[in-house]
């Protein structure tokens, strides 16, 4: 049976993998578990997979976990996700959310773990440091997001140096068609909405800016070993009259003899999270598959660049290289829960992130430059929203 340790099983990707685990459950062995707050639902999951250790963030929620379950290993903050990471398994799924996720991600490959990647903001951020670990280490690094899990098909028998282009695609979000100046008037409540996927509540307004789409550009190149120049946005919408666009072409790889190869599926994280748990094998899933006499109508556009501006916000902090990356990811992380906290407008997302890049000195790209860029940005960012309350500029 293959070990598997959860980090962040009561989100949303956590709770779906465990979906997948539980279909196959002869396959899988849950050895660890880690939340943060949402302890009810941790005690679910133990009484359900009977894992060797639990993880909480605080250490009474630790203590008493430990209390109900006595033969069970418990530790608490991120001295316990590290002690989670290094833990005995044999794949690492890493569903934490934001800059958190990086330190345990280092840690998981340098025990020889492989990781299945789900937290974009560890490639985004310290994209060198992870990979020099994996190349050092001789672990995978197994993409969970559907755009890199279906670049990683595509490539499967292929070589990189073959790759042409690749071709990115994007649902659009729910903003799709506005002006940037009707942006100004998003609320939070209409940014959640988002039309094909069920996300979490940070993922789903990185993908109402787009941000989302600038990070899978960083991502890929790491993952992939690819310039940015071999790198193509596309917007993909598969209009359905009756209600919103599906994404259902996840992405797409040209090759150098300009044949093109996609990975197709209905928009269900489950299936790129089996992939990746089940690697190299495929798992048995019993979803719905796709149709595509249901579907029969896919289109295509290119994407905005002039509403959504965290587009080239992401393709410039990448182009800088060093510590931008980090800075622009942990300025966004303050930024889009100021805006879901009704702080700020949402205009104001990549106005004020623009606004710190454009003073940031960048560092080197060791973990501790990373960690301090970070660090900072949110500092600085911090100023900026309580500037923008003080001055009543809310956009939203």
């Amino acid at each position: 049976m293959k070990k598997v340790t959860i980090l962040g099983s009561t989100g949303s990707i956590g709770s779906q993998s465990l979906d997948v685990i539980r279909e196959n459950i002869d396959t899988f062995k849950v050895v660890c578990l880690t939340c943060g707050r949402r302890t009810d639902l941790l005690r679910e999951q133990i009484k359900e997979f009977r894992p060797e250790l639990a993880v909480t963030e605080r250490e009474e929620d630790a203590a008493s976990i430990a209390e109900e379950f006595p033969h069970l290993m418990t530790a608490f903050g991120e001295k316990g996700l590290i002690c989670a990471a290094e833990y005995d398994s044999d794949i690492v799924l890493n569903a934490l959310m934001g800059m958190r996720g990086l330190i345990p991600t280092v840690h998981a490959i340098s025990s020889g773990r492989n990781v299945a990647l789900a937290n974009k903001e560890t490639l985004v951020a310290g994209g060198m440091i992870v990979t020099e670990a994996v190349r050092r280490a001789g672990v995978g690094l197994l993409p969970v997001d559907s755009e890199h899990s279906a670049i990683f098909q595509c490539l499967q028998g292929s070589e990189n140096k073959k790759i042409k282009r690749i071709l990115l695609t994007a649902s659009g979000g729910p903003f799709r068609g506005y002006s940037y100046d009707e942006l100004r008037h998003v609320t939070p409540e209409m940014a959640l909405r988002h039309p094909n996927w069920s996300m979490g509540r940070k993922i789903t307004i990185d993908s109402a800016t787009m941000m989302n789409k600038g990070f899978e550009v960083i991502e890929a190149r790491w993952l992939f070993d690819v310039g940015a120049d071999k790198i193509n946005v596309i917007v993909h919408d598969d209009i359905e009259v009756i209600v919103h666009p599906q994404s259902i072409i996840h992405s797409a790889v040209e090759f150098r003899d300009t044949a093109v190869i996609a990975q197709l599926g209905i928009p269900d994280m489950k299936i790129p999270i089996s992939f990746a748990l089940g690697y190299p094998d495929r798992l048995p899933y019993s979803g719905r598959g796709l149709d595509l006499f249901e579907i029969s109508k896919l289109t295509f556009e290119k994407p905005d660049h002039k509403t959504f501006r965290c587009l080239d916000i992401a393709s410039d902090a990448a182009n800088a290289g060093g510590t931008y990356p980090a800075a622009m990811n942990g300025a966004n992380e303050v930024l889009v829960q100021a805006f879901l906290d009704g702080k700020i407008g949402f205009n104001d997302i990549p106005e004020t992130i623009e606004r710190i890049l454009n003073a940031h000195v960048s560092r080197g790209e060791t973990l501790e430059d990373v960690l301090e860029a970070d660090s900072e940005t949110r500092r600085l960012s911090e100023e900026y929203i309580k500037k923008l309350q003080i001055k009543g500029i809310k956009t939203c």
